[in-house]
């Protein structure tokens, strides 16, 4: 259990109570007014909401839980220290007051806690494994309590927790997922996501790279070998052939991989005078390093200096990977300390004054998803989880990032400007985590899609359990 910290209560509607209470009845009987647990939808003691639909129940009294779940080890697991940093300091705003409290519109959010409960939270380790990471959160939804739980660095671990999510009637608030598939053809009701995904890197990179890099180029892809990375590779591959450029190859790689001498080799046998790096994480720290340290960078193919790309960036990488070896690349983040706009100043200035560093863009978005669904309780006046799904549903918002952000309600992937950003150059960094020059900041309209493009159903607002 980590540090304490809270939130306000309130009651769902007659039908909802009526049914919940049903629910709670078939669940209890023969076990005990006060344990009550197995596969039935709301079966954990402490969950707040069941306060709610059932009176005066002592549901954990004056405190909720929440569950952060993170990579605390594998390929990823600098971004979830990151992440975890993020998710302490918006427990902390929660309880207290400060950060995007002061920024975001509409909020209910009062800094007391969320519905007159304070926030405490519990841990997992995901270990950037699917498997891993579905038992962690099964522990915190059976064992601890949880009402919502939030976090990942993976969309394979991000998927494996939203279908866990549908299942037990637990609402997740996603991490760092870039897949199409978490809001494609995995969404699930019970699952939000605020990160961008791979399509949008896709849409926004592509024109940029032919601008640079110009429209007769042959591109040699390594991509990690799970969902986020074929969504990442067919969405580049589309996004650049349609600017005109030739894809080589494609490698899949497996995830963790640290000897990348084998893939970069077939790439040098090539005549291909680009590679993209559809890697994250530890990954993509050591297949760029190794892609340097094979002279790739200084290389002349087809008359034409030979590029590297990384198309899902983050100042985490640029500092694994160094700033000799990422200068001049060109990515796409979800966002960055640099922005200007009231919440993301808010949100680094609360952060850097905590841990004395800037925080990244895994953990703008794990605080964020925190915010959020606090808010969208105290909207809705209760825990119960349709309620709150239906509060964040096509909930459009000030005050987290750079202009609106909307969770659009019939895939639950969020809207909001990205960026495309460039590696600098030794000399041109001010400390030593400015990394990452903005190259151009995207509109989220302009990235936008049909909800039908991706196809796949929410489900229902009752859990399937």
């Amino acid at each position: 259990m980590s540090e304490d910290h809270t939130i306000k209560g309130g009651k769902t509607s007659a039908v909802n109570r009526r049914q919940f209470v049903r629910t709670m009845a078939g669940v209890t009987a023969g076990v005990g007014a006060l344990s009550f647990s197995g596969s039935a939808p709301f079966h954990f003691v402490r969950g707040a909401y069941a306060q709610d639909a059932i009176g005066n129940f002592p549901v954990n009294g004056s405190t909720v839980v929440y569950g952060f779940n993170v990579p605390q080890t594998g390929s990823y697991a600098d971004e979830g220290e990151d992440e975890l940093r993020a998710y302490k300091l918006a427990v902390r705003h929660l309880n207290e007051g400060g950060g995007m409290l002061e920024t975001l519109q509409p909020s209910a959010l009062k800094g007391n806690g969320v519905l007159g409960k304070k926030v405490e939270f519990v841990t997992g380790d995901t270990q950037t494994n699917p498997d891993a990471a579905r038992a962690s959160a099964r522990r915190m939804i059976e064992r601890d309590g949880v009402i919502m739980f939030s976090g990942g660095s993976s969309s394979a671990v991000a998927i494996a927790q939203q279908y866990l999510a549908q299942e037990k009637g637990i609402i997740f608030m996603a991490g760092l997922t870039h897949s199409n598939d978490t809001t494609g053809k995995d969404r699930r009701r019970y699952g939000f996501r605020h990160f961008f995904n791979a399509y949008m890197s896709g849409q926004a990179l592509g024109p940029i790279l032919a601008k640079e890099y110009g429209q007769d180029r042959r591109a040699y892809h390594l991509t990690a070998d799970y969902t986020w990375g074929h969504t990442q590779y067919e969405s580049m591959k589309d996004s650049t052939e349609k600017q005109g450029w030739t894809t080589v190859n494609n490698i899949m790689t497996p995830l963790g991989t640290t000897d990348y001498s084998q893939f970069l080799t077939a790439v040098l046998n090539s005549d291909a005078d680009v590679l993209v790096l559809n890697h994250y994480g530890q990954d993509m720290v050591n297949s760029l390093t190794q892609a340097v340290r094979f002279g790739m960078r200084d290389r002349q193919v087809n008359g034409k200096q030979m590029e590297v790309v990384v198309p899902l960036y983050s100042r985490l990488m640029a500092q694994g990977a160094g700033s000799e070896n990422i200068q001049g690349i060109f990515g796409t983040t979800n966002w960055g300390p640099s922005l200007d706009d009231a919440g993301s100043q808010a949100f680094v200035k609360t952060f850097e004054a905590e841990y004395g560093q800037p925080p990244s863009q895994a953990a703008h978005t794990a605080y964020v998803q925190t915010i959020l669904y606090s808010n969208a309780a105290e909207t809705a006046g209760t825990f119960y989880p349709p309620e709150v799904i239906k509060a964040l549903e096509d909930f459009e918002c000030t005050g987290v990032g750079p202009g609106k952000t909307l969770y659009r309600g019939c895939d639950h992937q969020a809207f909001h400007d990205i960026l495309v950003v460039r590696g600098k150059a030794p000399d041109q960094k001010k400390n030593e985590f400015d990394l990452l020059e903005t190259v151009e900041q995207i509109p989220g309209e302009s990235v936008k899609y049909d909800c039908d493009m991706m196809p796949g159903e929410l489900g229902p607002y009752e859990p399937t359990a």
